[in-house]
Protein backbone atom coordinates (compact mmCIF):
# COMPACT_ATOMS: atom_id res chain seq x y z
CA UNK A 1 0.00 0.00 0.00
CA UNK A 2 1.24 3.52 -1.30
CA UNK A 3 2.09 5.87 1.92
CA UNK A 4 0.55 9.43 1.99
CA UNK A 5 2.13 12.23 3.83
CA UNK A 6 0.16 15.18 4.41
CA UNK A 7 1.17 18.60 6.39
CA UNK A 8 -0.80 19.40 8.83
CA UNK A 9 -3.40 17.52 8.92
CA UNK A 10 -6.63 17.38 11.60
CA UNK A 11 -5.99 14.51 13.36
CA UNK A 12 -7.76 13.78 16.31
CA UNK A 13 -6.80 11.91 19.75
CA UNK A 14 -8.22 8.93 18.62
CA UNK A 15 -5.99 8.28 15.58
CA UNK A 16 -2.88 9.65 17.69
CA UNK A 17 -3.26 7.42 20.85
CA UNK A 18 -3.77 4.34 18.08
CA UNK A 19 -0.41 5.13 16.82
CA UNK A 20 1.15 5.46 20.18
CA UNK A 21 -0.32 2.53 22.05
CA UNK A 22 1.62 0.54 18.82
CA UNK A 23 4.80 2.40 17.94
CA UNK A 24 5.57 3.51 21.65
CA UNK A 25 3.86 0.71 23.57
CA UNK A 26 1.59 3.47 25.41
CA UNK A 27 -2.05 2.63 25.76
CA UNK A 28 -2.54 5.24 27.90
CA UNK A 29 -4.51 7.72 25.99
CA UNK A 30 -3.93 12.10 26.36
CA UNK A 31 -5.03 14.86 24.57
CA UNK A 32 -2.93 15.54 21.51
CA UNK A 33 -5.25 19.09 20.25
CA UNK A 34 -3.30 21.48 23.29
CA UNK A 35 0.77 20.09 21.46
CA UNK A 36 -1.61 20.16 17.94
CA UNK A 37 -2.51 23.98 18.12
CA UNK A 38 0.82 25.46 19.44
CA UNK A 39 3.04 23.41 16.85
CA UNK A 40 4.84 24.92 13.87
CA UNK A 41 3.63 22.25 12.12
CA UNK A 42 3.37 18.10 12.54
CA UNK A 43 3.54 15.65 9.18
CA UNK A 44 1.37 12.16 8.97
CA UNK A 45 2.05 9.37 7.07
CA UNK A 46 -1.10 7.89 6.02
CA UNK A 47 -1.62 3.90 4.47
CA UNK A 48 -5.15 4.60 3.48
CA UNK A 49 -7.09 6.20 6.14
CA UNK A 50 -5.16 4.92 8.98
CA UNK A 51 -2.33 7.07 10.61
CA UNK A 52 0.97 4.76 10.20
CA UNK A 53 3.69 7.98 11.18
CA UNK A 54 3.90 11.51 12.60
CA UNK A 55 6.33 13.51 13.67
CA UNK A 56 5.85 17.15 15.18
CA UNK A 57 7.33 20.38 14.77
CA UNK A 58 7.64 22.70 18.10
CA UNK A 59 9.17 25.66 18.56
CA UNK A 60 10.20 28.78 20.40
CA UNK A 61 8.22 31.00 18.31
CA UNK A 62 11.53 32.29 16.93
CA UNK A 63 14.23 31.24 14.99
CA UNK A 64 14.29 27.58 16.75
CA UNK A 65 12.20 24.40 16.10
CA UNK A 66 12.80 20.85 17.43
CA UNK A 67 11.00 17.69 15.85
CA UNK A 68 9.38 15.61 18.74
CA UNK A 69 7.63 12.31 19.01
CA UNK A 70 9.24 10.73 15.67
CA UNK A 71 7.02 7.55 15.25
CA UNK A 72 5.63 4.65 12.76
CA UNK A 73 4.10 1.98 13.19
CA UNK A 74 5.94 -1.07 13.75
CA UNK A 75 4.10 -2.96 10.99
CA UNK A 76 5.30 -0.50 8.52
CA UNK A 77 9.01 0.52 9.95
CA UNK A 78 12.04 -0.51 7.78
CA UNK A 79 10.06 2.07 4.84
CA UNK A 80 11.65 4.69 5.07
CA UNK A 81 8.69 6.58 6.23
CA UNK A 82 10.35 7.78 9.73
CA UNK A 83 13.55 9.72 7.02
CA UNK A 84 10.48 11.25 4.92
CA UNK A 85 8.33 12.77 8.24
CA UNK A 86 11.58 13.84 9.33
CA UNK A 87 12.57 15.39 5.87
CA UNK A 88 9.33 17.14 5.53
CA UNK A 89 9.18 18.37 8.98
CA UNK A 90 12.43 19.64 8.15
CA UNK A 91 11.63 21.65 4.85
CA UNK A 92 8.40 23.33 6.99
CA UNK A 93 10.08 24.42 9.78
CA UNK A 94 12.75 26.07 7.29
CA UNK A 95 9.61 27.51 5.31
CA UNK A 96 8.03 28.80 8.62
CA UNK A 97 11.41 30.83 9.07
CA UNK A 98 13.36 28.71 11.84
CA UNK A 99 16.84 28.82 11.47
CA UNK A 100 17.91 25.21 13.67
CA UNK A 101 16.53 22.22 14.08
CA UNK A 102 16.94 20.34 16.81
CA UNK A 103 16.44 16.47 18.11
CA UNK A 104 16.90 14.64 21.12
CA UNK A 105 17.10 10.79 20.82
CA UNK A 106 18.56 7.90 22.41
CA UNK A 107 21.55 6.47 21.24
CA UNK A 108 20.78 3.54 18.97
CA UNK A 109 18.92 6.54 16.95
CA UNK A 110 22.40 8.53 16.23
CA UNK A 111 22.90 7.13 12.58
CA UNK A 112 19.23 7.60 11.37
CA UNK A 113 19.30 11.49 12.34
CA UNK A 114 23.18 11.50 11.34
CA UNK A 115 21.89 9.99 8.16
CA UNK A 116 19.51 13.22 8.08
CA UNK A 117 22.47 15.78 8.23
CA UNK A 118 21.60 16.38 12.29
CA UNK A 119 25.25 17.14 13.83
CA UNK A 120 26.13 15.75 17.11
CA UNK A 121 25.91 18.66 19.85
CA UNK A 122 25.74 18.51 23.81
CA UNK A 123 22.49 19.29 25.68
CA UNK A 124 20.87 18.53 28.63
CA UNK A 125 18.20 16.97 30.50
CA UNK A 126 16.29 16.61 33.62
CA UNK A 127 13.38 14.33 34.03
CA UNK A 128 10.56 17.04 36.14
CA UNK A 129 7.67 14.16 37.26
CA UNK A 130 8.45 10.55 37.87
Amino acid sequence: MAIEYRDNPDLGNEALNALWATAWNTPHPRDFQPILSRNLAHVGAFAGTRLVGFVNVAWDGGIHAFILDTCVDPEFRRRGIASALVKRARTLASERGAEWLHVDFEPHLSGFYRGLGFASTEAGLIRLRD
